[in-house]
């Protein structure tokens, strides 16, 4: 009888854990979503004016992100609030391939977009707006980052770890964002912005296949890294 309580109460006490592990991690998701949304407004508008092929692939990038941010956020809320997983797993595996065929032509964009500039050489506008947002997510998607590892070691969570990546991936392609719009802020230097902008296609590439490979597996969401995307 004693040894059943004890059964019981471990039972009980897990159940409690991963209970504020999940509202930990919908908390930590719904930041990231709203990040997004700064992120991609601030870009894209400030990437359009100054005419820059690199910080508009970067705000593009972003609402990507946004949409598989999204999935996973549904998700976990749908876990914590205990209902069933079927549907979102459905539509995990639409949103990879919608987000690995977006991925795909926002190469293709950059591609064209950055090519055109060199050859024409045209020189985009100084954005500080644009440093600014670059700057933010240098530093601020590290810790999102570590605290979303840290969570999903709690839940034993591939997709929140796949997750993690994404952010790490997307403070990497700041760095290259910053350079590039400093560059071209500070020493006038007009084709750092398109050249910038190519090397962002190694990440970019990189999530492009990653999600495709993941929606032919048979799952979604954020697949950085070869992660997995199943809860």
């Amino acid at each position: 009888m004693t040894a059943a309580l004890n059964v019981v109460a471990t039972t009980d006490r897990s159940s409690l854990v991963r209970a504020a592990s999940v509202r930990a991690s919908v908390r930590v998701e719904q930041v990231t979503i709203v990040w997004m949304v700064v992120e991609a407004a601030v870009a894209i508008g400030a990437g359009l004016l100054a005419h820059s092929v690199l910080l508009t692939a970067f705000g593009i990038d972003s609402v990507i992100e946004l949409l598989a941010g999204g999935v996973l956020l549904w998700r976990l809320l749908t876990e914590a609030r205990g209902g069933a997983l079927e549907r979102i797993e459905r539509a995990e595996n639409r949103a990879a391939w919608i987000t690995g065929v977006a991925l795909v032509l926002l190469c293709l964009y950059v591609v064209i977009s950055a090519g055109a500039a060199l050859l024409t050489r045209a020189e985009p506008d100084r954005s500080y707006a644009g440093i600014a947002v670059a700057l933010a997510a240098v530093v601020g998607m590290p810790i999102l980052a570590r605290r979303k590892r840290r969570i999903a070691g709690q839940l034993n969570s591939a997709a929140l770890r796949g997750d993690a990546a994404c952010s790490i991936t997307c403070a990497y392609m700041a760095g290259a964002l910053l350079v590039g719009l400093v560059l071209n802020a500070a020493l006038g230097w007009w084709w750092a912005d398109s050249v910038a902008a190519l090397a962002l296609l190694y990440w970019i590439g990189r999530e492009a296949r990653e999600a495709l490979e993941g929606a032919r597996a048979g799952h979604g969401g954020c697949n950085c890294d070869g992660e997995t995307c199943a809860g």
